[in-house]
Formats: structure tokens, C-alpha cells, sequence
């Protein structure tokens, strides 16, 4: 665990924090349409994949990696393990000169996410966790606190950037039984720590990419908090194409209230 640890915060270093608030027009390319990419995310993810193969020999899907060739996520079903990295998660406020960004993996066993690690350079913090042992900031054991009982009490993000339009509407007309609702912070690897810490009570996503939820995933559900799809079934990474969309939750209490309220017809 510490030596994962070491890598994404030594490849941060070497290759992502020189180069935030100091990119130059050519190092920031479209990889798709409204898909921004750096070149630190490309760096870092080379230095961090080559090292975590050296650690244990299997698959690493990276981020970068999938984007060239989609056909490598196939081995999060194919293979009894893989490695998930996420270079620089949050790349558009990495690129905005923004500190909501981080370095991001996880291991997969069996289709089941056993360990993450985050990383957040601007504040130096450290976010891991282990199947089974608990969630940890460096170094000190987190529990995710009681959420307000009341939806009216509940802080939530909705990201609804990828829903059809009118599933976007559908959902946002319930949000004003909560306390409050905000569009998030654009990067997982800061919401899913927040979720933890307290800071906000549920998010609802829609798109799951594997190496943005399986270490946040892990994280919340190690501190107490639930992770799962919306017909209550344990989030499990996926391939890129898995839209089911996923709920997280303080408790599986929030979940299911949370659930109620934005599904209702």
C-alpha cells in the first residue's frame, strides 16, 4: 500500500505539478470532442503504469491508454487483475490553473476493486483504502459522519452533464427537496474524499468511467458509505460504456432516501 502510495506522488511531482499553472497551448490537445488531454496526463500515466507493472506484473488500463485504443479496458473482465490509473483526474481545472485535480488507481481482482490510492497534490493529502481493512488519510483512520436525517438537511451533487435532456430535467425538478445541490467540482478523486470527510451527503452520476470511480468507490464504502448502481446492486467497475448510472451515499439510509427522491415518476 505505501509503495503505491510513492509512485503517483513521485510521478505527480515529476511529471503533473511542474506543469500546473505553467502548460503551453501545445501541451494541451482534444482527444475527443470536448475531451481535453495534457501532456502530463500522458507523461504521468507512462511513469505510473511502467512502475506498478514492475510492482505486480498484470494489466494496466490506463486512462490515456484506453483513449488510444479502447480494446485494452476489455481486460477488467478478461483478466483476474488489472491495475486502473487516472493520470490527472479533473483534467479541465488542471488545465484552468484550478487545484481541484488528483492522481488516481486502483486494483482490481475478480471484477472487484481491492485497494485505492489518491492523490491530491495541491494539499499534499493522501486518500487510500483496502477491501476489507478500512479507509485511510495519511495515515488516520476515516469513518464517514452521520448524515442530517431530513432530505432537507442533505448537501448533494448531481452530474448530469450526460443524461438525455429530458432525464436531466425530469431529475433536477426533484432536487428541491434537498438542502442543497451543486454541479460538483469536476473531479472525482475531490468529491468522493469530500463525500467521506462530511463535506456533502450523496452525488448521482451517470457516467462511470472505471479509473474515476473504483478508487472513490472503494474509499467511501471502506468508511461506511454505500456505492451502488440505481437498482441497489454494489458498484463494480466496468468497461467504458456501462451508463447505468451509480448513486453514492453517507449511509445506506441516505442512499435509499436519496434514491427515492430522484427517481420518483
Amino acid at each position: 500500500m505505501d509503495k503505491v502510495a510513492e509512485i503517483l506522488a513521485e510521478a505527480s511531482a515529476e511529471a503533473v505539478e511542474p506543469r500546473f499553472r505553467a502548460l503551453t497551448a501545445g501541451e494541451v490537445m482534444e482527444k475527443a470532442p470536448g475531451e481535453i488531454v495534457t501532456i502530463a496526463d500522458r507523461e504521468a500515466e507512462a511513469i505510473i503504469a511502467r512502475r506498478l507493472h514492475e510492482l505486480l506484473p498484470v494489466p494496466v488500463v490506463g486512462e490515456e491508454a484506453v483513449a488510444a485504443d479502447p480494446a485494452l479496458a476489455l481486460a477488467i473482465h478478461d483478466e483476474p487483475a488489472v491495475w486502473l490509473v487516472d493520470p490527472v483526474d479533473g483534467t479541465s481545472n488542471f488545465v484552468a490553473g484550478r487545484p481541484d485535480y488528483a492522481v488516481m488507481c486502483s486494483l482490481v481482482r475478480n471484477g472487484l476493486t481491492v485497494a485505492s490510492w489518491i492523490w491530491q497534490p495541491a494539499t499534499a493529502t493522501a486518500y487510500r483504502a483496502e477491501l476489507g481493512s478500512g479507509a485511510w488519510r495519511d495515515g488516520e483512520r476515516l469513518t464517514r459522519p452521520p448524515a442530517p436525517a431530513s432530505a432537507a438537511k442533505l448537501t448533494g451533487i448531481l452530474k448530469s452533464r450526460f443524461l438525455a435532456p429530458e432525464e436531466r430535467r425530469r431529475l433536477e425538478s426533484h432536487c428541491s427537496a434537498f438542502g442543497e445541490i451543486s454541479p460538483g467540482r469536476s473531479a472525482a478523486g475531490i468529491e468522493y474524499p469530500d463525500l467521506v470527510e462530511g463535506r456533502t451527503d450523496f452525488i448521482f452520476y451517470w457516467r462511470t468511467l472505471p479509473w474515476d470511480h473504483a478508487p472513490g468507490s472503494l474509499l467511501l464504502s471502506e468508511a461506511g458509505g454505500v456505492a451502488a448502481r440505481l437498482d441497489g446492486s454494489p458498484y463494480r467497475p466496468e468497461a467504458p460504456g456501462c451508463e447505468d448510472g451509480l448513486l453514492v451515499a453517507a449511509d445506506p439510509d441516505t442512499w435509499e432516501l436519496t434514491r427515492g427522491i430522484l427517481l420518483d415518476d
